[in-house]
């Protein structure tokens, strides 16, 4: 068996890894994601001044004048705006446009497109705690992602597999980057951590931001609405989950109730 291939990339201000576990390769098979992340950072990142995004973002571009593929993000930004009832949005509180929240998860779609379309069949591309999966991995069997514990880092609170049903698991909340997930004024975060599997890697990422932000009553109503999965790690370090989450043992989960 051939042992497996992995590129790691630092770009759009987190760490990007893909692992190839078997299969034809080239020497340079990763460079189609490479460049699927650096071409989305060039236009919608708001670290870099001469980025379109920014560019909008000091009035220098009038968003209706933007390129198509700015308003498509804008435009799937809204979309899961309206889905979530406003619990996912594209604007900060100062109504500066960010984009962050789907241009990640948009980017890792890309790349599994891509490596499909190469012939790649098994491989994972984690981007900054955005887990894609396809196949199997290096032993034959399916991919599994461990889910850290908010409060030690060094530590998981279980795992949950990648299946072809559901393949991909998201994580958002506090613990790695401090609080930077916008919640409607007067209302307190409730989780510090929510983790969604789900069929595709836009729906995990922005329903985990939707959860964390939402708080309970937004994973109850997404959970019994959409076919996901949930581990929702509250401020006191007790835990809600789906069933579908595998239970570590020495960090049990109880379901959401």
């Amino acid at each position: 068996m051939e042992t497996a291939a992995v590129r790691v990339l630092r770009t759009m201000g987190t760490v990007v890894s893909v692992t190839l576990s078997q299969g034809p390769r080239q020497e340079r098979w990763a460079d189609g994601v490479e460049r699927i992340f650096a071409d989305a950072d060039r236009r919608f990142s708001l670290y870099r001044p001469d980025s379109e995004l920014s560019r909008i973002a000091a009035g220098a571009v009038a968003l209706p004048d933007s390129s198509p593929a700015m308003r498509r993000m804008y435009a799937l930004a809204l979309h899961w705006r309206t889905v979530t009832n406003g619990e996912f949005t594209p604007h900060r509180p100062d109504g500066v446009l960010d984009l962050s929240g789907v241009v990640k998860a948009c980017a890792a779609a890309a790349a599994g497109e891509w490596l499909h379309s190469e012939g790649h069949r098994d491989w994972c591309l984690n981007a900054g705690g955005d887990v894609l999966c396809s196949g199997t991995a290096g032993d034959g069997g399916g991919w599994q992602v461990g889910i850290v514990d908010p409060a030690d880092r060094t530590s998981l609170l279980g795992s949950i597999a990648a299946t072809p049903a559901l393949p991909a698991v998201a994580t958002s909340g506090s613990a790695e980057r401090g609080e930077h997930i916008w919640r409607r004024p007067g209302t307190s975060m409730e989780f510090v951590q929510v983790t969604v599997r789900a069929a595709d890697i836009i729906t995990a990422d922005v329903l985990a931001t939707a959860i964390t932000a939402g708080g309970s009553a937004a994973l109850h109503r997404f959970s019994s609405e959409l076919p996901i999965d949930v581990l929702a790690v509250r401020r006191d370090g007790g835990l809600l989950a789906t069933p579908g989450f595998v239970r570590h043992p020495t960090a049990p989960v109880r379901p959401a109730d």
